[in-house]
């Protein structure tokens, strides 16, 4: 078998052994709490796969990937609630009928179908990101100040949260009995949303990686470092950040969506400013311009705090700043850029043969040495 041929099955390989890791080792392995808490970190790779696309390749640092995240919780949240409270023959969910409502708001109504509310879970945030991209991009506002816009965005959202009493204020909404129509205390059922969550991110892996490998992914990286010169050559980079920027957000909602049945509750405090730079520190950890290693950082950074905050909770938020710090001053490219740095050192002089690992150690070499 020829190298080229090796190369070609490489990333089907790849994808098989994921999906064998996740589908048949993992819940033999795990126990249901720990399956759940995988699902939840899962929840949190695949807002990481959409930053890594955004802006690993192209160069845009979303400080604001939490309020997509919080349209698809939110949005999932409320079908369920309208769910439970029709199977409980009340009409109206029961934190709103304990505060003395005698009716759902009304932009809950759309909500009580399940087509309308996956439909919505993907076109309301591509929809947002897409306008907000827009007007951002198409007036050349990048980098710090893009970051700056973002983050005020997932701040002001979680502000507007806080106060909307019908969904939930502070509290957030909480205590979800089905998933469309599925007992979420059975065992079984929990275990089908750790699948359906696995699944998502195998198939974000997979769209990611091709768009990596096409003429637009090379596109991407070439606005991330040469934007100008990009506009010279009669390309709009501004299309093609939004187009990143829409699939991150897509991404990030779904990810919402299924962290609501898996965790039970969604508040503000899962949508503002903090969850969002915690998102982007799985990301620059793992190696921000690599297909796994966004998700491989957000789950490690996840499990890692699972393990130590309860721990050290007073000192967890501390080192994580400063792990982040120490990423993005002494290891720009991650953990996964310093893998393949070394890569190719072993391969030598003549470079490895796999386009996609070229342009991975490309980038690596290039924030490394920045």
């Amino acid at each position: 078998m020829t190298n080229s041929t090796l190369d070609r099955m490489r990333p089907f390989a790849g994808f098989a052994i994921g999906a064998i890791v996740l589908f048949a080792v993992a819940p033999a392995v795990l126990s249901e709490y720990n399956l759940g808490l995988l699902a939840k970190f899962l929840c949190f790779g695949l807002v990481a796969i959409g930053i890594g696309l955004a802006w690993g390749r192209g160069g845009m640092l979303t400080l604001g990937q939490g309020v997509f995240f919080g349209l698809g919780a939110y949005i999932m949240a409320m079908h369920l609630k309208l769910a439970d409270a029709e199977l409980a023959g009340t009409g109206i969910p029961d934190f709103l009928k304990f505060g003395g409502a005698t009716s759902t708001p009304w932009f809950w109504t759309p909500f009580s179908s399940s087509i309308v509310t996956i439909l919505a879970i993907v076109l309301v945030p591509a929809v947002v990101a897409g306008v907000l991209g827009l007007l951002v991009f198409k007036r050349r506002v990048k980098g710090a100040y893009f970051a700056i816009l973002s983050q005020a965005l997932a701040a002001a959202f979680a502000v507007y949260l806080v106060g909307e009493q019908g969904l939930g204020g502070s509290n957030g909404i909480n205590r979800f009995n089905s998933f469309f129509g599925y007992d979420l205390s059975d065992p079984v059922n929990r275990r089908a949303l750790f699948f359906i969550i696995s699944g998502l991110v195998l198939v974000a892996l997979v769209i990611v990686r091709q768009l990596m490998r096409s003429r637009y992914g090379e596109l991407l990286v070439a606005i991330r470092d040469q934007e100008e010169r990009v506009r010279f050559l009669g390309y709009d980079p501004a299309n093609a950040k939004v187009a990143a920027f829409v699939v991150a957000a897509v991404f990030a909602s779904a990810a919402g969506a299924m962290f609501v049945p898996i965790v039970g509750i969604i508040s503000p405090t899962d949508v503002g400013v903090i969850p969002s730079i915690a998102f982007l520190i799985g990301v620059a950890i793992g190696g921000r311009s690599t297909l796994l290693g966004p998700l491989l950082g957000a789950v490690g950074v996840a499990w890692a705090q699972s393990l130590l905050s309860d721990s050290f909770p007073a000192a967890w938020t501390y080192l994580q700043g400063l792990l982040f710090i120490a990423v993005i001053g002494f290891f720009p490219a991650g953990l996964a850029g310093i893998a393949v740095l070394v890569k190719r050192r072993r391969r030598g002089s003549d470079g490895p043969t796999d386009p996609q690992a070229s342009t991975e150690i490309t980038v690596a070499t290039k924030e490394m040495t920045r």
